[in-house]
């Protein structure tokens, strides 16, 4: 019988191959899927960190050109994906690569501020990475980067209609598996995008909040998105750990590797 973690890569395999058929059209030019050319620090993450039993499961929109389109991690920023969650693996590069937006993986020395806001709150609050993944994991609710031909990021709502009703098919049936794998209490959105992409996906077979998008494109978590989200957090009855609890927390739990579900279903 399969593990959890072994049915988790299966499940971000199927979403791979599902949204690699699809095909987006101007003002669209590249489009960007980590989980072909960063399957390597995928893999690690899904293993590490997804082969357990959650009660929250973090949800974001999708990947960042220097985050996930770096490193295949949500919110992966290159320094935080490899200092505090562990992870370093071997990157490719996409097919077809934009000149102003080039794949460089733990080699890009530019940083994401949106995943370095997202695990300094987690190392700040739950000191180690083992801790807070015990209950809790952090996913993408679509795995593809769209960019226009001046490398502006192309958010997935901003997608012609046609566009979004096939990749959000995908994205639907990936995340229901997370959550049947998973068996969270909550999915919690990072921004109102993936909240709502939550609750047409998931309906009532969750808990379902929000808290607000770290992105510097935002004035308000620009003036304190830690302080917020743990705001937030707390508001719906969830726990975050004060910070000075950190130096008392408990000690680093190894993951479970044999943790077992049944087969795939559908």
């Amino acid at each position: 019988m399969p593990t959890i973690a072994e049915e988790m890569l299966s499940a971000a395999r199927r979403l791979c191959e599902d949204v690699s058929r699809l095909r987006f059209g101007p003002p669209v030019t590249h489009v960007y899927n980590p989980l072909e050319y960063a399957w390597g620090p995928q893999r690690q993450y899904i293993e590490r960190y997804g082969a357990t039993r959650k009660q929250v499961v973090l949800l974001g929109m999708n990947p960042g050109p220097f985050g996930m389109g770096q490193t295949g991690v949500p919110f992966g920023e290159v320094s935080r994906v490899r200092e505090f969650l562990g992870i370093d693996a071997a990157v490719g590069r996409p097919a077809h690569e934009h000149p102003e937006r080039p794949v460089q993986g733990f080699a890009c020395t530019r940083s994401e501020v949106s995943g370095a806001r997202v695990w300094g709150l987690v190392e700040s609050r739950w000191g180690t990475a083992e801790q807070f993944f015990r209950e809790r994991y952090v996913a993408n609710y679509c795995p593809l980067l769209f960019m226009e031909a001046s490398g502006k990021n192309r958010t997935p709502d901003k997608l012609a209609s046609a566009e979004r009703a096939g990749l959000q098919a995908a994205c639907d049936r990936h995340l229901r598996r997370v959550v049947e794998l998973l068996a969270p209490v909550w999915v919690i959105g990072i921004g109102g995008y993936a909240e709502q992409q939550a609750r047409t996906a998931l309906g009532d077979r969750v808990k379902i909040g929000r808290i607000l998008h770290p992105s510097p494109a935002s004035p308000v978590a620009n003036r304190g998105w830690a302080e917020a989200a743990t705001a937030e957090l707390r508001a719906l009855g969830l726990d975050v750990p004060d910070l000075k609890d950190r130096s008392m927390g408990a000690a680093p739990v190894k993951v479970a590797a044999r943790a077992r579900v049944s087969p795939a279903r559908g």
